[in-house]
């Protein structure tokens, strides 16, 4: 696994804080060369073009464990994470992105707690920021996104930052979430990064109708594209095309 072999040079320089950003450079890099190496089609759609001196807070649908490298394949920057905790403790992945990125145990208030301040300061530190607004993988990954957490449409409205939808619609299908078990089945990919909605001189009186834009922008997508059967090479033109329906 290319992650594995990338390890000793991150396990260095996770030690000081000031090489962090390259440490997250060498995980879009094996993020890469793992999505590549099993010759899977893989379809990045912008809508738009990003400002690179802009920050964003993404909002990605959660499906698999592929979601992160999918993450890091294509948001450029120095982008941090707000994972479930249980990532900090795979075996040696767990302890770059225990002191990488920001974890959090959503039942325990005073780690919900924790998480959102370290996301504060993340974005004044001027990095962006992706949080998974459904908090963990469904069972309906792939058809139905679970209720949305308040956390990052607050700190959007909070900051007057730009949020930005993000939909991977096949993820479940090549890295499935099998309770622990990792499972790799061949299939195409894609990832949707939506255009950014606008939170200059909104309230946290607008959260709820921010946060239900976000939701039926994804489900719209997923929904879309849970209309394609998807049969091997054959049927990819119909993903890559599906956008412009």
């Amino acid at each position: 696994m290319p992650f594995v072999v990338s390890y000793p040079l991150q396990a260095f320089l996770i030690r000081k804080e000031k090489w962090w950003r390259h440490v997250h450079n060498i995980n879009r890099g094996w993020s890469t060369v793992f999505l590549r190496m099993f010759l899977a089609p893989l379809i990045v759609d912008r809508r738009a073009k990003l400002d690179p001196n802009q920050q964003y807070i993404f909002t990605p649908n959660h499906s698999s464990y592929l979601d992160i490298p999918m993450m890091l394949h294509t948001i450029p920057g120095f982008l941090n994470f707000v994972g479930k905790s249980s990532l900090a403790k795979v075996p040696l992945w767990g302890k770059v992105y225990g002191t990488l990125y920001i974890t959090v145990d959503r039942r325990n208030p005073v780690s919900s707690a924790r998480s959102y301040i370290k996301s504060v300061r993340t974005l004044e530190q001027g990095r962006s920021l992706a949080i998974f607004p459904e908090g963990t993988i469904p069972k309906t990954a792939g058809e139905k996104l679970m209720e949305f957490k308040d956390g990052p449409f607050k700190l959007a409205i909070e900051r007057q930052l730009p949020v930005v939808p993000v939909t991977m619609p096949y993820n479940q299908h090549f890295l499935p979430d099998l309770e622990g078990k990792l499972k790799v089945r061949w299939h195409p990919l894609k990832i949707v990064v939506h255009e950014p909605i606008q939170t200059k001189g909104m309230t946290l009186q607008d959260l709820p109708e921010l946060k239900a834009r976000v939701f039926n922008i994804i489900q719209t997508e997923i929904t879309k594209h849970k209309k394609i059967y998807v049969n091997g090479y054959s049927d990819y033109k119909k993903i890559s095309t599906l956008s412009e329906a």
